[in-house]
């Protein structure tokens, strides 16, 4: 049977190029970089190189890069990190309707602590008018966060704009680059903003490994305690395989970032087109133009998510309904609902994402199973 993946935002293979430089790390370079041996020695310096290697990336200082162990991690560092800094006349936290749940969940835990937690509401396409920003900062303000990219319906975010208002009224801003970096250029100095947040395994990199930058000055309570590693920003023995492996993926993402970006965003367009002319009352959810280069995320109207998925996969395609840690979740999406969809719409909404191998082929062969597919769910629930 044919297979097709198309959740690169969930997950994307490991580059064989990534899984090489990890090896040593795996095998004889075992060291703790803890150590003050030459086996540690030998370890540190691969952190060194790989902090160095992501500074580089992000236009950073490499003593703001802080290694973590994932994307959601990063996220809730930065948040909770940074929140439990707060004095207690600026407890006040802004963060988008359409975050990924490490954000939403960050921001929920500290409530109960005397936090006051808002959602900046978005328009039509996902997207925060940086006015409705402006409109929501009080003088109790402390942290604003805005993902750089939505993870579920590929809408870009201005997240520049947001820094600028930000900075002005001296409150500390936080961007989740995780479905950007390696694709979109990702600039700390051009975005503005305080905390950043990235992930390897988004990247062809390898899983468990992730990174949060850290502006200089910028302040942060660390949530795991213990040594003091990462200087003193979060506890534990490095992931050095982790860590090496996702250096290396950055330095591979760097070099085709461009290209692979307009790669992907004309697949996408024909692919969104082919989709369109082929599936009655199909809907594109999100910025027509404004978006991730291969994201396509489509309502099928009168098609359950899980339902149309299940086929897909029957007919070897993979593809999800939105965020693969509440792909098991029967709640409607919270991004849909955001948008103003209603409970039953916000169920019927289907997640494409390309990735480096994904060929025009490929997609035909989508657009034929989706067109049949459809067709027959829709013949079911007439019956």
């Amino acid at each position: 049977m044919r297979s097709v993946y198309l959740d690169h935002a969930a997950t994307t293979p490991l580059d064989p190029l990534v899984r090489r430089a990890m090896e040593p790390y795996l095998k004889t370079e075992f060291g703790n970089p803890s150590s003050l041996h030459c086996w540690g020695r030998r370890a540190r310096m691969a952190i060194d190189a790989a902090r160095e290697t992501l500074a580089a990336a992000l236009n950073a200082d490499p003593a703001e890069i802080c290694f973590v162990s994932s994307g959601t991690e990063s996220c809730n560092l930065a948040v909770i990190g940074c929140a439990l800094k707060a004095p207690p006349n600026r407890r006040h936290i802004l963060v988008s309707a359409v975050e990924h749940h490490c954000v939403l969940h960050a921001a929920e835990w500290l409530i109960p602590f005397g936090y006051t937690v808002e959602h900046i509401p978005v328009d039509g396409y996902g997207q925060v008018d940086p006015d409705a920003v402006r409109e929501r900062i009080r003088d109790d303000t402390w942290l604003v966060s805005v993902m750089h990219a939505n993870n579920e319906i590929g809408t870009l975010q201005p997240v520049e704009a947001i820094a600028r208002i930000c900075r002005e009224r001296g409150i500390w801003f936080h961007v989740d680059a995780v479905q950007t970096f390696g694709l979109l250029s990702v600039n700390v100095e051009a975005i503005g903003c305080d905390l950043l947040s990235v992930s390897a395994h988004k990247i062809y990199g390898p899983k468990g490994a992730g990174a949060l930058y850290v502006r200089a000055m910028t302040p942060l309570q660390p949530l795991m305690v213990g040594g003091g590693q990462e200087r003193d920003r979060r506890a534990g023995t490095e992931n050095v395989a982790g860590i090496v492996g996702f250096a290396e993926a950055v330095k591979i993402a760097e070099v085709k970032r461009e290209s692979e970006a307009e790669r992907l965003t004309c697949l996408r367009d024909q692919f969104i087109r082919a989709v369109l002319d082929a599936i009655p009352d199909a809907i594109l959810t999100g910025h027509p133009t404004e978006r991730l280069p291969g994201n396509a995320h489509f309502r099928f109207a009168g098609v359950p998510a899980d339902s149309l998925l299940i086929a897909l996969d029957r007919a070897g395609i993979g593809a999800s309904s939105g965020a693969a840690c509440s792909a098991g979740s029967l709640e409607p999406s919270h991004v849909l609902l955001a948008l103003g969809w209603d409970e039953q719409a916000a169920q019927e909404g289907v997640r494409f994402t390309l990735g480096r191998d994904t060929t025009w082929d490929d997609l035909q062969y989508v657009v034929e199973v989706l067109r049949r597919e459809v067709g027959r769910i829709r013949g079911k629930a007439r019956v």
